[in-house]
């Protein structure tokens, strides 16, 4: 796979990247400079959209060659088996390793506590961070997005997390000109974002441009549902629905993907990749806050968990 310039719409010049390309263009560098500054690399990927873009990348960054990262997935064991099963084909279709940390286990352990409102989201970054220690990464790539969340948009693409990995956004570096301080003392490591300057909208434009499979949970389909604070939740073993929570069949699908506890469905129609780009365009709600009950915890949650050590 490599990448294709194609001219952008409104200029003559042969050389004028798209949009699209500019974006694709972008991300292939930091993951070529990441590659260049860094001896153990590894990327988040838990089959949600922006992972599997990430990935997608990664393999144009480095091909005809195989992607030098492994992968690592934070598994809370409240994860849609849909998406499970896509991740272990993706792993299997491109000879990828595969580093899983499994919230259950440390529940098992008695190393984390089950939270009374049932949702294991939170409770990821402590199987994240003792991995990260565990195999000595020092560039972990994340699929976090600025127009994602407040907390995100003051991310810069290399954000230097200390030994404990904990994030200060004072010690946020200056990325002028594309140039990106790598620079970590023995213990710290970096988080990497090569998307950072996607929007949701950018992503599945992309997706549909390079024709990107994705878990069947992104379309339309019917499912078992209830609904709680507002969302529609997929009923399970992991706490719901609970008390007069009723479920019901509903046409739903899924704009970001997570713990089942806390990632709500949408109300849509959108069984194709032309029928979600509309639909997108047309939201005035990020994905995280229509989606994600784990951000309407309080006013600052993600920003909270970014410093214990989450992305």
């Amino acid at each position: 796979m490599t990448t294709v310039a194609t001219v952008s719409e409104g200029t003559d010049s042969p050389y004028a990247l798209s949009h699209l390309d500019s974006l694709e263009s972008e991300a292939v560098h930091i993951f070529r400079e990441v590659a260049g500054e860094f001896e153990r690399p590894v990327i988040l990927f838990s089959g949600g959209k922006d992972s599997i873009v990430m990935l997608h990348l990664a393999l144009k960054a480095f091909a005809p060659a195989p992607v030098p990262f492994a992968l690592l997935h934070v598994d809370t064991g409240h994860n849609f088996p849909e998406v499970l099963e896509y991740r272990d084909r993706t792993v299997a279709r491109h000879g990828l390793r595969l580093h899983v940390a499994s919230v259950q286990e440390y529940i098992d352990a008695g190393k984390l506590r089950e939270r009374p409102d049932g949702t294991r989201n939170p409770l990821q970054t402590v199987p994240l961070t003792e991995a990260i220690q565990q195999h000595r990464f020092d560039a972990v790539f994340g699929g976090g997005r600025r127009d994602e969340e407040k907390a995100r948009a003051k991310e810069r693409v290399f954000s230097l997390r200390d030994e404990f990995s904990q994030w200060d956004p004072r010690r946020q570096r200056p990325e002028l000109w594309q140039l990106y301080n790598g620079r970590h003392a023995p213990g710290e490591h970096v988080r990497v974002f090569p998307i950072s300057n996607w929007t949701e909208l950018d992503v599945w434009q992309y997706i549909e441009r390079e024709g990107i499979e994705l878990p069947e949970i992104y379309f339309a389909h019917e499912r078992e549902v209830f609904s709680r604070s507002g969302m529609w939740l997929t009923a399970g073993d992991w706490g719901g629905p609970k008390g007069d929570e009723r479920v019901e069949i509903r046409q739903v699908r899924y704009r970001t993907v997570g713990d089942m506890s806390c990632t709500g469905a949408v109300d849509s129609d959108a069984t194709t990749l032309d029928d979600v780009i509309t639909e997108i365009a047309a939201s005035r709600l990020t994905e995280r806050g229509a989606t994600r009950a784990d951000d309407k915890m309080s006013e600052a949650a993600m920003e909270d968990r970014k410093r214990e050590g989450y992305f």
